[in-house]
């Protein structure tokens, strides 16, 4: 078939190298240009430097436009298949091939449509995550499923140990949904919309600890943003203290959301979660952490002597 690529960083980059050197041919490689936000530093292979060394023609868009649109028709490709494209696509794009667009999803949709589907998959506790091929419709992340992949979620995982676990899963679901589709015997499934569920884009402000969870959700918010994620923070005598390990503690505490209190095994246990007056509650013990200078510290050591709150 001949395929146009609509794909950023990472994931697309992977994307693009499944198809190349196989039975299909690339005509067009549309990705976007680099960006400073932290979330797109990460994972930033180049989608447009490996589609330039294969000879592919190159299409630099941030968000559907006329020309994009005339570029897609003059390719006249049989299928496109997007994977981390940034923005949504017209009807216009995303039909105009004779197959439509594939998109590649890293969440097993219907959960987790919209972004960083591994950050809130792991803070939420699923026990598992994957990776999703579907057909693209007029809505995000809707359009019937034509293969599925997934894989297990570890108790000390990070949102980087599932990154590398499903990125993975990229090259041989892409080529086993093509081969679906050109060979006529694809099944779709329909996603359910009672079980969907939408996450926005993640910022700075979704980093910051709040108290008032439960200590496991807390902790699993840790190792969502651990590196090289922006890391889970806290305020600390005015300044920005990044946590960087973390665990349950077994006592149960009580008082305040966010009161720092007493040594507890490698670390130093801060209340938290609902009704803490009660006492009901296991505490984050916090055990290490990261300082503003980028140097890490022992939480006993850095909160030795404190009587205060974490904000």
């Amino acid at each position: 078939m001949r395929i146009i690529t609509f794909g950023y960083q990472t994931w697309g980059h992977r994307t693009l190298s499944a198809l190349l050197g196989g039975k299909h041919e690339v005509v067009l490689a549309v990705t976007h240009p680099p960006s400073d936000h932290p979330y797109e530093q990460m994972w930033s292979d180049s989608v447009e430097d490996l589609a330039r060394d294969n000879g592919i023609p190159v299409v630099l868009a941030k968000k559907p436009d006329q020309a994009l649109v005339d570029a897609v028709r003059e390719a006249d490709a049989d299928i496109i298949v997007a994977n981390n494209w940034r923005t949504w696509l017209p009807k216009e794009i995303y039909d105009a091939p004779r197959f439509g667009t594939l998109n590649i999803h890293d969440s097993l949709l219907p959960k987790y449509a919209g972004f960083s589907p591994l950050i809130w998959a792991l803070i939420n506790g699923e026990t598992h995550v994957g990776v999703t091929a579907h057909l693209m419709d007029d809505s995000l992340d809707t359009g019937p499923i034509v293969a599925q992949q997934a894989v297990s979620v570890g108790a000390k995982d990070t949102t980087a140990d599932l990154f590398h676990r499903t990125v993975d899963l990229i090259e041989p679901l892409v080529l086993h949904a093509l081969d679906l589709i050109s060979s006529g015997s694809v099944v779709e499934i329909e996603q359910d919309p009672s079980q969907a569920t939408y996450f926005h884009k993640r910022s700075d402000d979704e980093s910051h600890i709040d108290f008032s969870w439960p200590a496991d959700a807390i902790e699993r918010l840790i190792r969502a943003q651990s590196d090289p994620y922006p890391n889970a923070f806290v305020m600390h005598d005015g300044q920005r203290l990044r946590i960087v390990q973390a665990s349950v503690s077994n006592t149960r505490y009580g008082g305040t959301p966010g009161r720092i209190t007493i040594d507890d095994g490698d670390g130093i246990a801060v209340v938290c979660g609902p009704d803490a007056w009660r006492g009901r509650n296991r505490a984050i013990v916090v055990e290490r952490v990261r300082l503003e200078d980028g140097s890490d510290v022992g939480a006993r050591e850095y909160f030795a002597g404190t009587d205060r709150y974490l904000e």
